[in-house]
């Protein structure tokens, strides 16, 4: 440093300082002298954080009721195929015609019953009387013993199900509001028939919905005994089971339905347990948590270049300021310094308060659809520390702009 000469004596020139509690008082009152415009600027950062914790709380919890979905229906339905190679071989049907009341006799079985659809060409063509296509409809004819209709658990819209009582003394048919609309059935109070092929069943059910078998809402489901008296016993390997297990029973029931279904010849069965959802569930989480995060950081990257562009405009409009600041001996760090402090200060209160309003989001929405909500107090923790970083990576252009002004051209406007 060069000296300068008082009294003559040399004297060394004291460099300024620019103490923390200076930073803060001037950072806070840059901020308060346009509160309207730093509230804007926040504003961003708000958005940004509020979007990254809302998306990644609903990420999470709708991760939650994707397993409890795939727990309580996927793990909850097992399937018995037929797997004789040599039809020759039997002295029946492989499916015996208890075969309802022998597996409900499994610990963990809810319903269970025998389906197949009907290949004999006289079940070709469904048609309804007196109205509907004369001509008949092409429509798959199902046949199913009761248990198949209670495992598919349906939604009625009109009529009941058939039970084994009514599937053993008269032709009643259950059909799904699809077939109903294509056979133009639209009530059962006048006891409607249709004919599959020459043979007339009384429609008795009308299905809206069901949990499984969606296909049998796009078929004509008659009684397994009334489709074995019309058109004869299904093929080899024609015929399956459908079954309905307890919560966490579906893999045990899998190990003894051949046994128990014939214990002389267990061979022929194959069961298809349910598949295990871990990697499913795995592959859609991991979807959604890219999905939403992309979406997070977008929203971040607006936040971020909403505080640099409005930042940017109070260095310009402040230039007089900084050029008199730096004439009384403020350095280029101090102004660079300031302008960090105000611009990380803006992004750290809109993380706070994005935060606060991502997280009163996912409560709402989770209450609204009766959700349980989560939020990951590690996301609750980083989203402010989030917003401190957008803020004062946004400061960065427009603080390294305002410690180039010289003070001579800055009191020169």
């Amino acid at each position: 440093m060069k000296p300068r000469i008082r009294r003559g004596r040399a004297t060394t020139v004291v460099p300024s300082v620019f103490a923390p509690r200076d930073l803060l008082a001037e950072a806070t009152a840059g901020m308060l002298q346009r509160p309207a415009r730093s509230a804007l600027t926040a504003l961003g950062t708000v958005l940004g954080v509020g979007t990254f914790v809302a998306i990644l709380g609903l990420t999470a919890t709708t991760s939650s009721q994707i397993d409890a979905r795939f727990n309580a229906l996927t793990a909850t339905e097992v399937t018995i195929e037929e797997t004789v190679e040599d039809p020759d071989q039997l002295s029946g049907p492989a499916f015996p015609e208890d075969a309802d009341a022998r597996m409900l006799r499994v610990n963990g079985v809810k319903a269970a019953g025998v389906y197949w659809t009907v290949k004999d060409d006289r079940a070709r063509t469904v048609r309804s009387a007196p109205v509907g296509n004369a001509g008949g409809e092409r429509i798959d004819v199902v046949a199913a013993s009761p248990g198949v209709l209670k495992a598919a658990v349906p939604t009625l819209s009109e009529g009941r199900l058939y039970d084994e009582r009514m599937a053993g003394t008269g032709r009643v048919a259950v059909i799904g509001a699809g077939t109903a609309s294509r056979l133009g059935i639209t009530t059962l109070e006048t006891h409607p028939a249709l004919f599959v092929g020459e043979e007339s069943f009384t429609v008795v059910g009308i299905v809206d919905d069901v949990e499984r078998k969606a296909d049998l809402l796009l078929s004509v489901v008659v009684p397994r005994t009334t489709a074995e008296q019309l058109w004869g016993a299904p093929g080899a390997t024609e015929s399956s089971m459908l079954i309905s297990t307890d919560l966490g029973a579906a893999q045990q029931v899998a190990t003894e339905a051949a046994t128990a279904l014939r214990p002389d010849h267990p061979e022929y069965f194959k069961a298809i347990p349910p598949p295990d959802p871990k990697t499913l569930r795995s592959t859609v989480s991991s979807d959604l948590s890219q999905l939403f995060l992309l979406l997070a950081g977008i929203c971040l990257i607006i936040g971020a270049v909403g505080i640099a562009n409005t930042t940017l405009v109070a260095v310009l409009e402040r230039t007089g300021e900084i050029g008199l600041r730096r004439a009384l001996g403020a350095r280029a760090r101090h102004i660079t310094t300031q302008f960090l402090a105000e611009s990380g200060a803006l992004g750290a209160l809109g993380g706070l308060v994005g935060t606060s309003l991502g997280t009163v989001t996912v409560v709402a929405v989770a209450l609204a659809r009766d959700w349980t909500p989560v939020v990951h107090p590690a996301t609750v923790a980083a989203a402010p520390l989030i917003g401190l970083v957008t803020g004062l990576l946004a400061g960065l252009y427009p603080a390294w702009r305002a410690s180039r002004i010289q003070p001579v051209e800055a009191l020169r406007r």
